[in-house]
């Protein structure tokens, strides 16, 4: 809409030949606004609605020992943190949560159990028996505790990927066979999804064990989070 501008000498009434040039009207106040209002109420609706989209996303339970928790590592460098990126650049939008404690035992996993089913999670990598068989402990007690952690979880309609892993040479190769046919029978007899040694894919790779021997460097993380994705892959959905 446009208007005479009064200020003009002799400035005829609308009709005549001689009317003056138009000038435009002054811009209302939300002409100036529209467009940062707009941007503010996006600002809210993403404060307001992200917590529900991400409380949307299914839960992945890392739940295991000091190589779960990443012992000797920086924040953001175990194992599940690379799992996480792993699943985030796939198009997997789950949720990773690291249940991991240095020095748990598969007794410590039965006691822990209750936690793990608080958290509602879709799917659990069981990694535990490393410490148990550290300890020189009877391999009928880690395949009992397991035996219950994998029968509790299946009960509640988890999935589950079981990790298995070996130990040094100085064992003995009878306590080593005995002990990793724990993992072999269990993953059999309910059939879960399987890594018979979560080291698999490191072990001869430079750089990915800790002086300790034991625990994964950042590198051994990484790859770690890939051996284990592959066997994942099944149990997942996008």
């Amino acid at each position: 809409m446009y208007f005479a501008d009064p200020f003009l000498p002799d400035s005829p009434a609308p009709g005549c030949s001689s009317y003056v040039p138009l000038v435009p009207a002054p811009r209302s106040y939300t002409d100036h606004v529209y467009v940062p209002r707009w941007l503010v109420v996006s600002f809210w609706l993403l404060i307001l609605v992200g917590p529900l989209l991400a409380a949307d996303r299914p839960v992945l339970v890392c739940f295991g020992d000091s190589i779960t928790a990443g012992y000797g590592l920086q924040t953001g460098q175990s194992y599940p943190d690379a799992l996480q990126r792993d699943l985030d650049t796939h198009g997997y939008r789950y949720k990773v949560d690291n249940q991991g404690t240095s020095g748990a035992t598969t007794k410590d996993a039965v006691a822990n159990l209750h936690s793990i089913l608080l958290l509602h999670p879709e799917v659990v990598i069981v990694e535990f028996g490393g410490n148990d068989g550290l300890r020189g402990l009877p391999t009928y007690l880690t395949r009992r505790n397991l035996e219950t952690v994998l029968t509790t979880l299946e009960n509640a309609h988890i999935k589950v990927l079981l990790a298995g892993i070996t130990l040094p040479p100085d064992y003995g190769p009878d306590y080593i066979h005995a002990f990793e046919q724990v993992f072999r029978d269990l993953a059999a007899e309910h059939r879960a999804a399987f890594v018979p040694m979560i080291y698999k894919d490191l072990v001869r790779v430079p750089g990915t064990i800790q002086p300790d021997g034991i625990h994964p460097t950042a590198k051994g993380s990484d790859i770690l989070a890939e051996t284990l994705f592959s066997a994942l892959k099944p149990l997942l959905h996008k």
